[in-house]
Formats: C-alpha cells, structure tokens, sequence
C-alpha cells in the first residue's frame, strides 16, 4: 500500500459548506467522507490563494491526490501551480481539465502558462485554436489580454495593440474586467510612445476601478465625464448549476489518466514538481458510490 503523503492541516471551521454549491455538486462522485476533506481542502485554497499562495497550493495538490478525476480539483491545481510560478504543472494541469470538462474558460491562463515556460509562439497558436465568439465576455477579454502579452514578447507592439480591439474596449462602459483591459492598453500604447493615448487609458483605467468597487452589486456601470451611473442587470442573481454528469465516471478516469502523457515536453518540465498529483488514492475508484 502507497504511504499517503502528508497534508495541510484543516482547521476545525472550515467545513465543505465553505466551498461553492457548484464546485461541490462535482465531488459527489466521491465517497461521502473524502468529498468533505477535498471540499475543504478547496475553501482553503480559496481563501489562501491571495494572501499565502504556496500553501494555497499544497492544499490543492492534497485535494489533486484525493479526487484527481474531478474537473474542478484539477482547475485549482492548476490555478495555483499558475500562481506560485509553476507554469509546466499549470499547463498540464489546465490540458487535463479542458479534456475531462470539456470548456474553454481558461484559455487565457493556458496562453499565459506557454509564455511562462518561454514559448510565446505556441501561446499564439493555442489562443488561436479557439472560438473567441463562444467564450464568455470575461474569458474574451482575458484572452485578448494573454495573447497581447505574447505578441509583446516576440517584440510585436503593434500586433499586441491589435489584440486588444476587442468589442469589450468600450471607454465609457465599465465591467469586472475593464480596468485589467485598459490598463493592458495603456501600456502597450507607452511601449509604443504615444504617452498622450496611454494617459487617457490609464486614466479610464482608474475610474472605472473606482466606480466598480462603489457597488459590486452591479455588473455594469457607465462611465462618462467623471460621473457614474449604475444600472442594475436583470441577470445579476448567478444560478447554480442544477445538475453535472456523473454517469461516466470511468471514461472521464481514463481521460484523466491519459491527458498528461499527450505533451511530452510538458512532462518533462513537470516531472519533478508534481509527481504528488499525478494518481488519485483508491477512494477515487470510478465504482466508487456518489455522495448521497
């Protein structure tokens, strides 16, 4: 028998009702006691991803080696690999979620982690593979963001302005992501020397941060001439998934257990940092029965 290898300690008032309804609904493949140690594990990731990311990370790979055919377990890892630096584990990671989920919503963090491991030209080449036009607005803009990064480390700064032309590049129109959208602009246009564009930009930048953190009640604020108006979204309330396919769990486990051997080079950059989240305990058997 495998010896467990140690995990962060859980404090005694974290419990799973601390992680989000969706992200729980997707460990009910697990047994009911180990779908409440990863959820926890999970809130705390959550709650230490900002301030100590390193143990943020120990607790998702904890969770990783517990459930590591679930969807949602390998985004965090992922997540938090991306976070502490370890790009080659984040990129494996995010492969292996986008094939056991079958999303797109971190392509943006996908791009990013190819430019981290140094390969700007396959970043460009994975933001490609996608249909912009299905992704959401926020992973549109993200994107449009990863992949003006990579232009600017091939040293095309005018190719990298051009990534940013996106229809959410409104000046008078604030959402959660425009800040990070015309900051991104701003310093492409400096990069560029035209300091009086890049102002104008920095400057939106900043009122539209300040007006989204007046009420984060609301989705979108206009923003026009110093003054901001709120209008409220007739969708703010966010639904809970109602259901996620658990039927396939054997399928799902051998999709899992092939995807980190299709990226050699990936691999190879990972081997060493995280051979702990590569092969999940026995509790996580696909014959396994579903919390109830």
């Amino acid at each position: 028998m495998r010896e467990r290898i140690p995990e962060p300690p859980l404090p005694d008032d974290v419990t799973a009702r601390d992680l989000h309804p969706a992200a729980r609904n997707e460990l009910k493949t697990l047994s009911k006691e180990n779908a409440e140690q990863v959820a926890r594990h999970l809130a705390m990731v959550a709650q230490l991803i900002d301030s100590d990311p390193a143990l943020a990370h120990e607790h998702a790979l904890a969770a990783s080696r517990r459930a590591g055919r679930v969807a949602v377990v390998r985004e965090t890892l992922a997540i938090t690999a991306y976070g502490v630096g370890d790009f080659a584990l984040a990129l494996r990671e995010l492969r292996t979620y986008r094939r056991i989920s079958g999303n797109d919503d971190q392509i943006a963090l996908i791009v990013d982690s190819e430019r981290g491991v140094g390969r700007p030209d396959r970043a460009l080449e994975e933001g490609r593979g996608v249909d912009r036009a299905a992704l959401t607005p926020a992973v549109r803009v993200a994107l449009a963001i990863a992949m003006s990064g990579a232009r600017l480390d091939r040293g095309e700064t005018e190719l990298a302005l051009g990534e940013l032309e996106i229809p959410e590049l409104d000046p008078d129109r604030a959402f959660e992501w425009s800040p990070s959208l015309f900051s991104a602009r701003a310093a492409v246009l400096e990069d560029l020397g035209r300091t009086d564009e890049a102002r104008f930009w920095h400057q939106r930048a900043e009122v539209a941060a300040t007006a989204l953190g007046l009420d984060g009640e609301f989705d979108e604020i206009i923003v026009e001439d110093g003054l901001v108006e709120d209008f409220e979204d007739d969708e703010d309330s966010v639904d809970e998934q109602d259901s996620v396919d658990e039927h396939d769990s054997a399928e799902t486990a051998d999709s899992a257990e092939t995807a980190d051997s299709t990226d050699a080079a990936d691999n190879a950059d990972a081997a060493t940092s995280s051979e702990a989240s590569e092969a999940p305990e026995a509790s996580d058997t696909p014959g396994e029965e579903a919390d109830r």
